[in-house]
This record gives structure tokens, sequence and C-alpha cells, in this order.
């Protein structure tokens, strides 16, 4: 098993002396969504790169920054690119975002991702407000390999997500007049991109959209006690729904489209909170 205290103590120490606040929340954005951090004030920002043990994002529209922001008198860890299992790294490198708020004393963690669409109901652009993820033993299989024992986690599974968040994030879309779907993350960790059979099964077994990000992320911070909630941007059908052959370049043209209608649930959320 892997103690995340010792391997990240160097890196944890070194963002620490560099961090101009102590964060109250922070913000991991998905595929295509990296624009938000330009859209608000940054106080500082540091290349991921240059912290020693953080992998460098191989996946276009993951910068691969880490800024503090301020706004709406909230101070802002906002985490520019995610590092993704299926680049090849190890799940516990996957992790890093969640930890580093973690041990710089953040309460809450907002996630986004991209994500196909499985239920029918639902169309390119149309954001979900996550209620449950796939997997019932995905829990057990991370504290297991990442040996969470060794970290001093509260082990909040009873509020995942958070319902206090998801009821903010929900006041925050009837304000700012956007639509907001409700339902379930399929977590695959890919590379590829599912099959239409692989599809008919997610929406049988009761999934509403499917990616390959999020669902470790989301479960590690509620064990650590976060509050901690999921929206996705639907930026596709998936495949057998949608008559086009699926492609990232598809994902980064819809969330550029949708980006607007997401900085404005994004920016209400955070005047919520």
């Amino acid at each position: 098993m892997i103690d995340l205290n010792f391997k990240y103590s160097e890196l944890i120490e070194v963002l620490s002396d560099e961090a101009p606040f102590t964060p109250d929340i922070a913000l991991i954005l998905g595929s295509g969504l990296g624009d938000f951090a330009d859209r608000i004030e940054k106080l500082k920002t540091i290349s991921s790169t240059s912290l020693p043990g953080y992998p460098p994002s191989t996946i276009v529209g993951h910068e691969g920054k880490i800024h503090f922001c301020r706004y709406a008198e909230k101070n802002i860890l906002i985490f520019q690119g995610r590092i993704h299992f299926y680049e090849g790294y190890q799940l516990s490198q996957c992790l890093i975002p969640v930890f580093i708020s973690y041990k710089l004393g953040i309460k809450k963690i907002f996630l986004t991702n991209a994500a196909g669409g499985v239920n029918l109901n639902f169309n390119s652009g149309d954001l979900m407000l996550i209620t449950s993820f796939n997997g019932i033993n995905i829990k057990k299989e991370l504290t297991n390999f990442i040996g969470v024992s060794t970290i001093e986690g509260k082990n909040n599974f009873q509020n995942f997500p958070s319902v206090s968040l998801n009821n903010i994030i929900r006041k925050a879309a009837l304000e700012s007049n956007i639509s907001l779907k409700e339902g379930v993350y399929w977590f695959n960790k890919g590379p590829a991109y599912e099959t239409p059979a692989e599809i008919q099964m997610v929406g049988k077994m009761g999934g509403d959209a499917v990616g390959m990000s999020t669902a470790h992320e989301a479960v590690f911070a509620a064990y650590l006690g976060l509050e901690t909630s999921s929206v996705s941007l639907i930026t596709n059908m998936a495949a057998g729904i949608s008559p086009n052959k699926l492609s990232h370049k598809e994902v980064t043209d819809t969330a550029n489209l949708a980006k607007d209608k997401f900085e404005s649930l994004v920016k209400n959320i955070l005047k919520l909170i």
C-alpha cells in the first residue's frame, strides 16, 4: 500500500510555502473547461510540473496549472487540468489534486468533467449534477490500493455526495436560469471510448453519463471528510446513441460552446457557498 503522506511530503511542503492564503474551496476543471481559471482574479499560478512528484498531464485541454484565485470573497484553489488513470499513471498519482486540497486545509471540493450522454433525455451541452457513481466496490478497492489507513481521514461516506453542496448547486442553477440535469456517472478507466454494446449495458444498469475521471477523486475526497460535489458537462452522446464517430475534438468543441453557461453556474455556486 502507498502512504501518500510520505510519498508527497516534499510536494506539500513546497506548495504550502508558496500558497498566498488558505483556500476555502478547491475546483478541479475537466476537459475543455480550463478557461474558467482565466475569468476570475488569479493571485498566484504554479505549474504543476514544478512541484516534486507531480506528473505532467498529456491530454489536450488540461494545462497542468494550479491557481490561487479570489472570487466573491472566497479563496479558491483551481486545478486547471487533472491526471487520468488512462494516461498510464498510478491511481495514487491521479488523486494528487484531492490530497493537496486536503493537506492545505480545504473543507469543500467541486469536481467537473466532460462526459458522454447515455440517458436519451440528455443532449450535448447539458450540465448534469452527479447524484451517484457506479461500482459499489470502488470505495473498498480505492482504500485497499492506496492504503488510506495511513491517512488521518474522516471516512465521511455517509454524506456522499454532499447533500448541502448539491443543494447549493441546484439553487445556483435555478438562479442562473440554467437547466440542470441529474444522474449517475459511470466510470470507465479508458483510454478507449465505450462500444455501443457497453453503452447499452451502462444504460440498463442505471448510468446516465459515462466518463474516465472523477469517481475515484470524489470517493477519496469524501473519505478524507471533504464536502464533495461533481457536475458533468455532456459533450457528446455516447457510442451507439450518437451517429457521429466519437473524438476528443468533439469533447473540447462542445465544451467551448458551453463554457459561458458553465462559467455562470460556477460563479453563482461560489457566491452561494
